[in-house]
């Protein structure tokens, strides 16, 4: 697996979506879809924002999900998020967010990361956990799905954390 910074060329891949297409959705909250000319503005735009740190995650040249930091400088903190879209059960994930991390922690200097994530998604809670994530706090039905409301659960971790 390698983490490389999000090009153009992994749009293609972003729109053909992978073999968890409906799991990926419901994790992500995601009621959209999107087109090729979707995934090409929003490559354009990572790639042209100074405020976002972005890696695609990559296994034997394919692209199988990304990780994204979107960063506040003047408070020294950022936003994190990570979609998969294949190679789930493998750790990729748990490899890619100890990547941001130590790039938001050590050489961004920010002092906080936080996420949000929803209450059935249990694997990815523990993975948050064991990474050093706390819960902070819910958003109370945040998410309608399939005709049933879930939680968002607000996570964060601190650079004085003992991680």
């Amino acid at each position: 697996m390698e983490l490389v910074p999000l090009r153009m060329e992994f749009a293609q891949a972003m729109a053909a979506g992978g073999p968890n297409d409906a799991e990926v959705d419901r994790l992500t909250g995601t009621h959209a879809t999107f087109t090729l000319a979707d995934y090409e503005a929003y490559v354009e735009r990572t790639l042209n924002d100074p405020n976002r740190y972005t890696r695609a995650i990559t296994a034997d040249g394919r692209f199988l999900g990304e990780v994204v930091l979107t960063v506040d400088q003047d408070n020294r903190s950022a936003g994190m998020r990570i979609a998969l879209w294949d190679g789930f059960g493998k750790g990729y994930g748990t490899i890619a967010i100890r990547h941001v991390l130590d790039h938001a922690f050590t050489v961004l200097d920010l002092h906080r990361v936080d996420l949000e994530v929803y209450d059935f998604n249990e694997r990815a809670i523990h993975v948050y956990k064991k990474l050093g994530f706390r819960e902070e706090g819910r958003l109370r039905d945040a998410l309608l799905w399939d005709g049933v409301f879930h939680d968002a659960i607000v996570m964060s971790i601190l650079s004085t954390d003992n991680i």
